[in-house]
């Protein structure tokens, strides 16, 4: 009751009322019947408001006081007002039109109670859809963070199976060790031989393939996508945003195979004095870089796969354009080739050449080819293989005359549909 009343008195109403009353009284014969008609209805209207309002005050302050608080004065004053408001000094008007328009009065402060009562409730409403909202981001949050456990859940268990792994076969070589055989001994301290416990790249390469694997082709159903929409707000050439795309995910490749290389050999520069045996330095060296990662200055690769695109022939875009839009693309595939290099066998992208012989086990077509056509006009997504085997398929369109076709031509495209989002499909059964 309180708000409603502080409400009251912070608009001023009765003042507004007031004001309203002495301007219409200045103007009351300088203006016409119409516009004085219209000053009265303003002033009817405005009391109405201000009349429903104390009747809400008036509904809240009874209910505060309980099921029979106020009866008296509600008795005393509130009725014979009723009564008097609608009494009329026409003889015409009888005792029962009196009590009549007495019981309209009535029925109308019970309306205006209700619609009091109904506003409350949207109030209170709404007070609550705001808590379950908040309640929503809350959970939401959580769910992230839970997220975050279950990864970290994931890798701890790896470490535990692999430490499970590497205890086992320590604990056979102690028992080997303690053997009473003479000859052995001898033989043990004569030639350095390689530990034939398994390294942590070697006992999680399956469980690593799977996952890069997956993530190659999130890359394709995810993160191709993303850059092919922040492309195609510059370039309309679908063409050309597919084929800049596809050769930033080779050149992706090159360079992070590159970097592979150049690390791999400072990790073996600084790992050679303390191995004797060649073969367990290649697997210490392969190891670190599984368990480090994360030191690979990816950044250094993105800046080279940019440098070269800018001067790549088979690509053009508008001088407003700056190949860092699909930064983060290329970041995140300069990671996952890099993480492939350390598999065994590694995986790699198949080799391709525009006007190349289309072949169904290599790639699918896409949704705009010519089905019938052989030939391969461009590349929408490299195929990944592991040996000589295609573990991943990618995606090639298909046009005849394919090898007759510029691959920079100046001259308007017409704008075709992408192919649909779809999974590529994985020969690799994990």
């Amino acid at each position: 009751m309180a708000d409603s009343l502080r409400r009251l008195v912070n608009t001023a109403s009765f003042s507004v009322l007031q004001d309203k009353l002495e301007s219409w009284y200045k103007d009351y014969h300088a203006i016409s019947c119409d516009q004085n008609l219209n000053r009265c209805c303003e002033l009817v209207e405005l009391t109405s408001r201000i009349q429903g309002q104390l009747f809400t005050i008036l509904n809240l302050t009874a209910r505060e006081g309980g099921h029979y608080a106020g009866v008296d004065v509600l008795k005393s004053r509130l009725l014979p007002w009723l009564g008097a408001s609608f009494s009329m000094a026409t003889s015409s008007v009888t005792n029962d039109t009196s009590l009549n328009l007495i019981q309209v009065k009535l029925s109308v402060f019970s309306v205006l109670i209700y619609f009091s009562t109904l506003c409350n409730l949207g109030f209170i409403l709404s007070f609550r859809l705001r808590e379950a909202h908040d309640q929503i981001e809350i959970y939401k949050r959580k769910l992230v963070v839970l997220g975050d456990y279950e990864k970290q859940v994931q890798l701890l268990k790896d470490e535990v199976s692999f430490l499970t792994a590497e205890k086992s076969m320590l604990q056979e070589r102690l028992v080997r060790s303690r053997s009473p055989s003479p000859l052995a001994r001898r033989s043990l301290a004569s030639s350095p031989l390689r530990s034939e416990s398994p390294t942590r790249a070697q006992l999680t390469n399956s469980s690593r393939h799977a996952r890069l694997v997956s993530r190659f082709s999130d890359l394709y159903a995810v993160e191709r996508l993303e850059a092919q929409s922040l492309l195609r707000r510059y370039i309309d050439d679908l063409e050309m945003v597919q084929r800049i795309i596809f050769i930033a995910t080779v050149e992706a490749f090159q360079a992070a195979k590159l970097a592979y290389r150049k690390f791999r050999l400072r990790v073996r520069k600084t790992l050679s004095p303390s191995h004797l045996v060649q073969e367990t330095l290649e697997d210490s060296v392969v190891d670190y870089i599984v368990r480090n990662l994360d030191l690979y200055d990816v950044q250094a690769s993105v800046n080279d796969v940019i440098n070269v695109m800018n001067v790549n022939p088979r690509i053009s875009f508008p001088p407003e354009v700056d190949l860092v839009l699909i930064s983060s693309f290329i970041r995140e595939t300069c990671r996952v080739a890099f993480a492939m290099q350390t598999l065994d066998p590694p995986l790699d992208l198949a080799f391709t050449s525009d006007g190349e012989l289309y072949s169904d086990s290599k790639y699918r077509r896409s949704y705009d080819s010519e089905f019938t056509a052989p030939l391969v006009v461009y590349h929408v997504w490299p195929a990944l293989l592991e040996g000589d085997a295609v573990i991943v398929k990618g995606e090639a369109v298909t046009r005849r005359g394919a090898l007759w076709r510029s691959s920079r031509s100046c001259s308007p495209v017409r704008s075709r549909n992408g192919s649909p989002t779809r999974t590529l499909v994985s020969y690799y059964d994990g």
